[in-house]
């Protein structure tokens, strides 16, 4: 690891060097489209299967125990919502792994 260098120079120089550094490091990381789908794909599944869980437990509900409001309607409404909040944390998981990944390389 190299010892960290005194800031020097105009805000132009500073914003250009990082952006040399971080082409540098997406270079060193190449990732393949399929990866990205495979991204988009975890993040689909955590919204999709809480979402379809609240809907079917919602569904036997209203068979097995009827009441004024609908037991599916609700449910899928929190699954979605469990759903967005599982696939945010993922997100925010992620992101905290790169901006650490990307500290270190510095």
């Amino acid at each position: 690891m190299e010892p960290r260098r005194k800031k020097t120079g105009t805000p132009f120089s500073h914003l250009v060097a990082d952006k040399e550094r971080r082409k540098i490091a997406a270079q060193k990381n190449k990732r393949s489209v399929w990866s990205g789908f495979g991204l988009f794909g975890i993040i689909g599944w955590s919204i999709v299967v809480p979402t379809m869980a609240g809907a079917l437990i919602g569904i036997w509900l209203d068979k097995n125990s009827p009441q004024a409001f609908s037991w599916t309607l609700s449910l899928l409404v929190v699954g979605l919502f469990v759903g967005c909040l599982m696939a945010w944390n993922w997100i925010k998981k992620e992101h905290g792994e790169i901006n650490n990944k990307n500290e270190n390389d510095e």
